[in-house]
């Protein structure tokens, strides 16, 4: 059994709702975050043949007649690593139009093959795409959360928890990749976390482009790890290089096309003007940003301020997670004002609905700590569900009419 075969993973009912509607279902993500596993245990019961692009002979079979060999394939087939093989998405897009059954095609990809320059069709219409990221601590602790709905419902009781304390730094530390989590030594989780780096930019990111600078992005990617969670800013990335910030934006989006980065960007109203308008950048996992950083729990314990930063992106990356198996879509968003109001991550649920999640260190809330999240209401009016201050603390209660303080906890646990 693999690492990631331990846990359960919610995207599960969203593949299987697509395969009985769909013929080309892409499960995409970052390298190790179980993506075969999953395709794997789907796809066994219902009678898929398994082939991987990581075997040099099937690749090279795909590369020298795609068209025969989408030809030959079985009544349905997992396609592991279909980003190795560009050139067979015309040859699927001709398949299914010539037999458009649904659940044909179960494609992986580690990196966003719809970003790949090579890509001759996007299979737009015979294609749904199903995000998987590494384990949410909901899915580490084998229960599906009820944050989000709370969160745009407001419907936080008032009582009291547990702090995390200690408990929470190691969860940051530990991060969400299943083959790391299987080592219970931290030094070995970070181990495996540097080669999981070195494989991702030796291998996947020379596929993507033939770049003769390789030895600069591990570099790259802990500089953005120093600056996981604050204002993208490409004149900063470059400084340390001899390298233009054209070069640079292009590294980052490289690592963006792996998984390694990911941008959040701002929040627009039309009733405000003074919005800062840069996204912010996220690392994709706590765990790769403390292995690139030389962090381990007691480590950052004792840093506050990369605590602060990491605590907001670990809180962004949970909720991005309970977000791509929720029903409905959920978008992220940052919003900061040119006075200084800001709030850590706004999620807007449809067309109507807007809510506001502030990030904090510490054990105690005030309300001041509210501001960016007063004047997030006030742009969005009525389509406001609530702002929500998440901290490491012990109450859960309300703060006036739609604000409460949360302990972070209750991002993953059901009461």
């Amino acid at each position: 059994m693999t690492a990631a075969a331990c846990y359960p993973r919610f995207a599960e009912s969203s593949l299987t709702e697509a395969l009985a509607d769909t013929p080309v279902v892409l499960i995409h993500g970052p390298r190790q975050s179980g993506k075969t596993t999953l395709a794997q245990k789907v796809g066994e019961a219902r009678g898929y043949s398994y082939f991987s692009f990581d075997d040099h002979v099937v690749l090279t079979s795909a590369q020298a007649d795609p068209v025969g060999f989408v030809g030959d394939l079985p009544e349905r087939a997992i396609l592991d690593e279909i980003q190795r093989a560009p050139q067979l998405f015309t040859a699927i897009k001709t398949a299914v139009d010539r037999r458009r059954t649904p659940g044909r095609f179960i494609l992986t990809g580690s990196a966003n093959v719809l970003l790949v320059p090579r890509l001759a069709d996007s299979l737009a219409g015979r294609m749904e795409i199903l995000r998987l990221h590494p384990l949410a601590q909901s899915e580490l602790v084998a229960r599906p959360a009820p944050f989000l709905d709370r969160l745009f419902t407001g419907k936080f009781k008032t009582r009291t928890y547990e702090r995390l304390g200690a408990g929470l730094i190691e969860r940051l530390a530990a991060g969400g990749y299943p083959a790391a989590l299987a080592r219970p030594a931290p030094r070995r989780r970070t181990a495996w976390y540097r080669d999981y780096i070195e494989t991702i930019v030796q291998r996947d990111v020379r596929d993507l482009a033939r770049i003769g600078a390789l030895d600069t992005l591990p570099r790259l990617l802990a500089l953005a790890a120093g600056q996981t969670a604050r204002l993208l800013n490409f004149s900063d990335l470059a400084s340390p290089f001899q390298l233009s910030r054209p070069t640079i934006r292009d590294y980052v989006t490289l690592l963006e096309r792996v998984f390694l980065l990911e941008p959040l960007p701002p929040w627009h109203s039309n009733r405000l003007s003074r919005l800062i308008k840069t996204p912010k950048l996220h690392l994709g996992d706590t765990g790769v940003a403390c292995a690139l950083l030389g962090l381990d729990a007691s480590t950052l314990a004792q840093d506050r301020s990369m605590l602060g930063q990491l605590l907001e992106t670990f809180v962004f990356q949970e909720l991005r997670r309970q977000a791509s198996w929720h029903e409905t879509p959920i978008t992220f968003h940052h919003f900061r004002d040119k006075d200084g109001a800001e709030v850590d991550m706004v999620l807007e649920r449809g067309a109507h609905e807007v809510a506001g999640v502030e990030v904090k260190a510490a054990a105690t809330v005030t309300e001041a700590d509210f501001r960016g999240l007063r004047k997030l209401r006030e742009a969005a009016r009525t389509r406001f569900a609530s702002g929500v201050v998440l901290y490491d603390g012990e109450a859960s209660a309300g703060f006036g009419e739609g604000f409460y303080a949360v302990p972070i906890r209750l991002l993953w646990e059901m009461a």
